[in-house]
Order: C-alpha cells, then sequence, then structure tokens
C-alpha cells in the first residue's frame, strides 16, 4: 500500500474527527483536503493553483442553480401560511379517522414537503402547526412528536430535493429523472406512515381519539384552500416532466409562484421579502461552503488514488453485489445519525459511488444510478429518525415542552420499523423506484 493510499484512508477519519471537534463540516473538509494535497505533493503551489479555478469550476454548474431557487421557494411557502392550510385540509378529511390527525400530520408534511424540499423545514414548520392541535386533542407526547418527526422527513423524498440535486451534480445523473424516481419511493413513505399510525391507535388506543366526521362540503371547502399548493405543484414537476421548463427554469417559475401566493394572502411585507431572501443566501452560502470544501476533499483523494483503488480492489474480490450494497445503506443509517443529510452525500459518494459503479446489479449505469441515489436518500431520511441522535428528533422535541426525549424516541420507532420495510421493498424490486423513469424516458 502506498504513503499516498494511506494519506487518503486517513483523511475520512481526520474529517469526522474534525466535525466532533465542532469544526463545521465544510472548514473541516477543506483544511484535510488542503492538507492532504501538500503532503503528497510537498508544494502549496499545486494547492494554489487549484483554488484559484476550483471555485469557478464548482459553481459554474448550472444544475446548481436549482438549489437557491428551491430554498426561496420554500421559504415564500412558510410566509404563505401554506402549512397550516394543508394541515387544516387533511384534518377535515383525516381527522373523523381513530389516530386522524396523526394522519393529517402525515399528510400535510407530504404536501407541504413537496414544495420545499427541505426535512428539517419540513420538520420545524409542521411542528408548529401540527403539535399544538395534537396536544389539544389529546394524544400522547410519544405518538405527537413521532408522527410530526417522521412526517418532516418526507421534505427530502418527495420531489423537489435540495439534496437529489446535490446527489445528481456529484454523480452527473439526471436531475428530472432522478426526482422522478423518487415521486413513488415517496408515496410509499406516507403511505407506510399512515399503515404505522393507524396500527399504533389500535394497539394503544388511549394515545390518539379521533374529531367529529366534517361534512363533505366543508371537507372540499378545504382542499379548495391549498389549490395554489397544487398549482405550484403542477407547475414545477408537470414543467418538467411536459418538456415545458428544464429543473432550473421549473425551480425559478416555482419560486416565483409561491411569491405570488404569499403576496395574495397579504403575507408577504418588505421585511418578510428581505428576511426571506436573508435566508435563502445564508442557507445557500452555508451548502455551497460544503459543496466548495467537498470538491477540495475529493481533489486531494483524487491525488492519493483512493476512490479508483478501492473500485478496482471491490471489483476484483467478486463479493455479492447484495451484500455490499446492504452494508452501504447500513453505513448511511448510522452514519445518519451523527451528521446532516448534506454533509454526509458530499463526503462519501465520491468513494463509494465509483465502487457501487464496479458492482453487476443487471442494470444499465443510468438505471443504477438512479436507484442507488433514491436508496441512499432514504437511508440517510431514516438516520435523521433514528435514536439517539436523529436531527428531526431534536428539533421536534425541543418544540413540545413537557415531552420527555425517551418518548419522543419510543414514538418514532414504529416509523423506523416502517422506514426498514420500505427500504427492504425497495432493493427487492428495482423496478417500484425505476418504473417512471421507464415508462416516461
Amino acid at each position: 500500500m502506498t504513503t499516498n493510499l494511506i494519506l487518503g484512508l486517513l483523511g475520512i477519519p481526520a474529517v469526522l474527527l474534525l466535525v466532533f471537534l465542532r469544526v463545521p463540516i465544510g472548514l473541516a473538509m477543506m483544511a484535510i483536503g488542503i492538507f492532504g494535497t501538500w503532503m503528497i505533493t510537498k508544494n502549496f503551489n499545486p494547492v494554489m493553483a487549484q483554488f484559484k479555478t476550483l471555485s469557478y469550476s464548482t459553481f459554474a454548474s448550472h444544475s446548481l442553480s436549482v438549489v437557491p431557487l428551491f430554498l426561496l421557494m420554500g421559504q415564500f411557502a412558510t410566509l404563505s401560511g401554506l402549512s397550516s392550510k394543508i394541515f387544516k385540509a387533511a384534518t377535515a378529511w383525516l381527522g373523523h379517522r381513530q389516530g386522524g390527525v396523526a394522519m393529517a400530520a402525515i399528510g400535510a408534511s407530504a404536501g407541504f414537503g413537496s414544495i420545499v424540499g427541505s426535512s428539517l423545514a419540513t420538520a420545524a414548520t409542521m411542528g408548529k402547526v401540527a403539535l399544538p392541535e395534537l396536544k389539544k386533542y389529546g394524544y400522547s407526547n410519544a405518538l405527537a412528536t413521532g408522527a410530526v418527526a417522521a412526517g418532516g422527513t418526507l421534505g427530502i423524498l418527495i420531489p423537489p430535493s435540495v439534496i437529489l440535486v446535490i446527489f445528481a451534480v456529484l454523480t452527473e445523473q439526471n436531475i428530472a429523472k432522478l426526482f422522478m424516481g423518487a415521486f413513488l419511493p415517496g408515496i410509499l413513505a406516507a403511505v407506510g406512515y399512515l399503515v404505522v399510525i393507524a396500527i399504533y391507535v389500535r394497539v394503544r388506543p388511549e394515545a390518539g381519539g379521533r374529531l367529529e366526521r366534517v361534512p363533505y362540503r366543508e371537507r372540499f371547502k378545504a382542499l379548495a384552500d391549498i389549490w395554489p399548493v397544487l398549482l405550484v405543484f403542477v407547475l414545477v414537476i408537470g414543467g418538467i416532466y411536459s418538456g415545458i421548463f428544464t429543473p432550473t427554469e421549473a425551480a425559478a417559475i416555482g419560486a416565483a409562484g409561491t411569491g405570488i401566493i404569499a403576496l395574495a394572502y397579504r403575507s408577504l411585507t418588505w421585511e418578510n421579502v428581505r428576511d426571506a431572501l436573508l435566508s435563502t443566501a445564508t442557507s445557500t452560502a452555508m451548502i455551497f461552503l460544503i459543496v466548495f470544501g467537498a470538491a477540495v476533499l475529493n481533489g486531494f483523494l483524487a491525488l492519493s488514488q483512493l476512490p479508483q483503488v478501492s473500485a478496482n480492489w471491490i471489483g476484483e474480490q467478486g463479493f455479492n453485489p447484495w451484500i455490499v450494497l446492504a452494508i452501504v445503506l447500513l453505513f448511511y443509517l448510522v452514519l445518519g445519525c451523527v451528521m446532516d443529510s448534506l454533509s454526509m452525500i458530499l463526503l462519501t459518494i465520491p468513494i463509494l459511488y465509483p465502487m457501487m459503479m464496479v458492482l453487476d446489479f443487471g442494470m444499465t449505469p443510468d438505471e443504477f444510478g438512479i436507484w442507488f441515489g433514491i436508496l441512499v436518500l432514504i437511508a440517510v431520511e431514516v438516520g435523521l429518525i433514528t435514536p439517539p441522535v436523529g436531527m428531526n428528533l431534536f428539533i421536534i422535541n425541543s418544540m413540545s415542552p413537557g415531552t420527555k426525549l425517551s418518548e419522543t424516541y419510543r414514538g418514532v420507532l414504529p416509523f423506523v420499523i416502517s422506514d426498514v420495510v420500505r427500504t427492504i421493498i425497495l432493493v427487492a424490486f428495482p423496478a417500484i423506484t425505476l418504473g417512471l423513469v421507464w415508462w416516461f424516458y
């Protein structure tokens, strides 16, 4: 084993060590990338030459312009109060069922996630809307916080998804195909969560009750109040697959559309616009810093030959591809407990993706890239709600005064089981993920 390869192998744990020491992930990757490049070349000139061109080559990608536009769309959607309208409509249709308000929280999270594209934003926003209602109608702390935390994960799975955009850029996949591939798994996730709640309240009837049945006239009225959500979703997703818009153009249309909706609801003041733009700029800068840090780290790893050597070694060993896939997904599940989804994707995909590509799953490279990307996204999503340190759990628990963290852990476990079952199904039947892609393309 060469010295350069050893340096590459030490680079990843070094980054994780810096992260655990509370160094921002973008700076941690950048620092290790710079130090590693210097150790290999014994010269700072390559490092300086890299910085001269890397920032442009990284951010000149047209696909990355989707990120701030989707973030701005989420900001406007939050300002417009669409989250409460979606929850109200879902409650009108589902509230009369046993556990119906918790089911409504899942449905509302799916609807809101379709125009936000962020798990943490979906969880935080729906937590403000749904948790008070769940407490008001006597739902147990465990079911209330568990359902909202799990529902929040739908934000990164149901298109549009910022994480999928980043994955597409890293692996040179088609963003539109990835969005299409995520659609059915996202629906399957929401249905699985609804089934979990139905079983939960039958096993423990005291955990959640039901509301008075709402007349159909009021149900359709509540549904009519959320027509802007359907309009934005149809414009963004429908525009992409009808060929009218590129993903970037669709993101711009979506941002403009949600801004107009917020203006129509009279919730858009100059101060709110400033806050939305500032929040979008801050989030974009944070994401792009992580992307740039990953690019510097990947330059070092390429010099060390780690990705190439790892891919060749995996291909030569004759390992069972399905066992390797299971190990990789388990790795993401564990890592998701301690890192955010974007950092995980940027840190690991440059190494793991070439390794997985050399294995034979009976698919074309494009098909495997889409299927693997969705599986990784699901594993990352499950990590967000896996005790003891899933990020969504802490966000929702902090929004529920009087709820012990152990109660949130207990409430989310059935949803984690649902996620594991769903992952097994998607691994066993790739056609669920690829079916719509084959149909449309």
